[in-house]
């Protein structure tokens, strides 16, 4: 289980990643949005609309969590959402403005989760049974991969190196 210390470092990471996302994207065309530089990478569109995608399935996770008794979750799979059209378009604005606001509201609910609530559980198809402590720390490392995942992508840009 998480210290109150560690619980506010990786809530932390949750307010900030909104902020360093959209830094990171801002001044980026279409093309460089769009194009897969590394092979087996997805783009920074993919990512930036799969980080919306994943941390709304896990924030809602964290609710049924809070207020079911180890509720089953539903699974998704993750590589064919980011094969959708709308997770190939370019125009980040929409998945920025809500991981924007999922993020703040995030923060928020585990910033006044009762402390017994932390070890509460929804067991997921596949992985099994997991804590919200998990979660906290699970997404927060999770949203910080991807932001170095797009980092390594664009450093890849033949007009990057």
């Amino acid at each position: 289980m998480l210290t109150s210390a560690q619980r506010a470092v990786y809530i932390a990471h949750i307010r900030q990643l909104p902020a360093q996302v959209a830094a990171l994207v801002s001044a980026l065309t279409p093309e460089q949005i769009l194009t897969q530089y590394l092979k087996g990478e997805w783009s920074v569109a993919q990512n930036v609309h799969h980080l919306a995608d994943s941390h709304m399935n896990a924030y809602i996770r964290c609710r049924l969590a809070a207020t079911e008794d180890r509720p089953t979750i539903k699974a998704y799979d993750q590589d064919a959402w980011a094969e959708l059209p709308d997770a190939r378009n370019a125009n980040l604005s929409h998945s920025l403005a809500l991981l924007t606001a999922l993020h703040a509201r995030w923060a928020e609910f585990f910033e006044t989760l009762p402390a017994d609530a932390w070890i509460r559980t929804y067991i997921h198809p596949v992985s099994g049974e997991t804590a919200i402590d998990d979660v906290l720390q699970s997404y927060a490392k999770h949203g910080l991969g991807h932001l170095e995942q797009m980092q390594r992508t664009l450093a890849a840009r033949p007009s990057a190196n």
